[in-house]
């Protein structure tokens, strides 16, 4: 084992929440696909040797048009996903050969290359890590009437993001026993938990929003103007 790294970018969402026909992943902030930025920070992170995208079978064309436009073709390629994205992980991590991935949403494109390495160098150390935010706001568990059931103490909650690193090898078991099973989890940590592996939490930032409504694009444009 040499600890060598590859990364799937997920890409392959619609944009349903976002209102618009557009794919989210694919719409421009300053004049540039959200994908693009995402693409952009991971290949600069050195270790990273493999990137794969992962987009619609449709998409794949115009997603190789844009890496070209901006210069990145030698370092990444473009598969087809699934109907899910956990089918699309799945479809992205076949085409690795590294030791170790990198799953990250195409639409968080304010991750750093800091809290990237922070992420590797913790699943180097414990089989498998993400990054997470200590929760801001108080947190009700509510039933079907809407009644409040229960208040989680929030000092042992996390709002998990991406990047979450994992040995390649345990992430396609984990997604090949869930493939078997039938079993569709919330994130690929989860996938790993279910193998009765442990993950380890690495502090991330707040400024590494997943893109999903207008009101994230509108927050996004702000950042990008305060250079962020």
């Amino acid at each position: 084992m040499n600890n060598s790294w590859g990364a799937v970018i997920v890409a392959a969402g619609r944009g349903t929440r976002m209102g618009y026909a557009e794919s989210k992943q694919f719409l421009l902030l300053q004049d540039k696909p959200i994908f693009i930025h995402t693409l952009e920070v991971f290949s600069r992170v050195s270790r990273i040797k493999e990137l794969i995208v992962v987009t619609g079978a449709a998409d794949v064309a115009r997603c190789e048009e844009w890496i070209h436009k901006f210069g990145l073709e030698d370092q990444v390629r473009v598969t087809a996903g699934g109907s899910e994205r956990q089918d699309s992980v799945y479809a992205g991590l076949k085409e690795l050969t590294s030791d170790y991935v990198l799953v990250h949403d195409g639409v968080r494109p304010f991750v750093t290359p800091d809290l990237i390495e922070s992420c590797m160098e913790a699943a180097m150390e414990h089989g498998a890590a993400v990054l997470a935010v200590p929760v801001k706001d108080t947190i009700k568990q509510v039933n079907e009437e809407g009644i409040i059931m229960s208040t989680p103490d929030r000092r042992s909650l996390w709002s998990i993001q991406t990047p979450q690193a994992f040995r390649l090898s345990a992430l396609l078991e984990a997604h090949e026993r869930a493939k078997q099973e039938a079993f569709l989890g919330t994130d690929d940590a989860m996938l790993i938990e279910r193998l009765g592996k442990q993950v380890k939490v690495v502090e991330g930032r707040y400024t590494n929003i997943k893109i999903t409504t207008p009101d994230d694009l509108d927050y996004a444009v702000f950042m990008q103007k305060r250079g962020e």
